[in-house]
């Protein structure tokens, strides 16, 4: 009897304790606006590096933590195809993330995750996809648009419209120059005013860009949304005059998470828990659980 006791206390030993968080090394980090700031982390545990960067789903979030300071969720930017490291885009808002600011390349940070539900991507394979991204909202909608690229011949027509107040505060602004030179998907930037005079695309809200989504098959598209949330009726409005099934429009609801794990409660809208039911909801949910926007 013994002897089965301690084999026991051995397999409890071993099993994976979501309660505890890895160590992870800052390997880059670079100012993407002057509040908003992309970390680059590697875990230290080498043996679980491709396990964990390649298990999670575009949509899911990260447990962010320094210890003696604080832990918060954090969308998680980078996508599974491109697996070794994990990125982050975080914006400078209190006492964790002023740390984390603090901090340089070569420091640590410890991780908790992934969690939540992520995008269903097998459902969107063989789909058009229209992606709209408000603000922030580039941030968590950049892994499953790098994974979208990634397995480009999975999906139908691409379209990626993209929205800032102006272009200093435009995420990813070189990357998504780039994005705009190829040629298998379309991707429209504006800027609601340019006080430079130098930027050279549209100017005006992210729905004055819908007048460049044509010739998609609106009984196959799915379409994502994530932005500030006085910018989803409008958005839902230009999906709704498209054609496109409530049951298919997907938003990233991150600015409601909290443990990551269902423990606190503060997530709770309705009878659903937005760390773990979220934070991907599609239109449906959002129209029968009331305040979930």
């Amino acid at each position: 009897m013994k002897e089965r006791v301690d084999i026991l206390k051995c397999e409890v030993h071993e099993e994976e304790n979501p309660y505890v968080p890895e160590r992870a090394r800052i390997i880059r980090k670079y100012d993407l606006t002057n509040d908003v700031r992309f970390f680059q982390v590697r875990l230290c545990n080498h043996e679980k590096v491709m396990e964990w960067t390649t298990k999670y789903k575009p949509g899911q979030f990260m447990m962010l933590s320094i210890p003696n300071v604080g832990e918060a969720p954090f969308s998680i930017t980078s996508t599974p195809t491109r697996p070794g490291i994990f990125e982050f885009c975080i914006r400078k808002v209190g006492r964790l993330t002023g740390k984390l600011f603090e901090l340089r390349e070569n420091d640590f940070v410890w991780l908790r995750g992934p969690f939540g539900n992520g995008f269903p991507v097998e459902k969107m394979r063989g789909k058009d996809l229209l992606f709209v991204a408000g603000g922030l909202g580039a941030a968590p909608l950049r892994s499953v648009l790098l994974y979208a690229l990634d397995y480009r011949e999975r999906f139908g027509k691409i379209y990626y419209l993209y929205g800032a107040k102006n272009p200093d505060e435009m995420l990813f602004k070189d990357e998504f120059f780039g994005m705009k030179e190829r040629q298998d998907f379309d991707c429209y930037l504006t800027v609601d005013s340019d006080p430079t005079g130098e930027w050279p695309y549209d100017i005006g809200v992210v729905t004055t860009l819908f007048k460049y989504v044509k010739d998609i098959d609106v009984e196959n598209t799915v379409a994502v949304v994530c932005g500030p949330p006085v910018m989803y009726k409008f958005v839902v409005q230009e999906f709704m005059k498209l054609g496109i099934h409530e049951e298919n429009i997907y938003m990233t609801l991150e600015r409601k998470m909290k443990c990551g794990m269902g423990k606190c409660g503060q997530c709770v809208v309705g009878h659903k828990y937005t760390c773990i039911d979220g934070p991907v909801f599609t239109l449906w949910d959002v129209k029968t659980i009331r305040n979930l926007i």
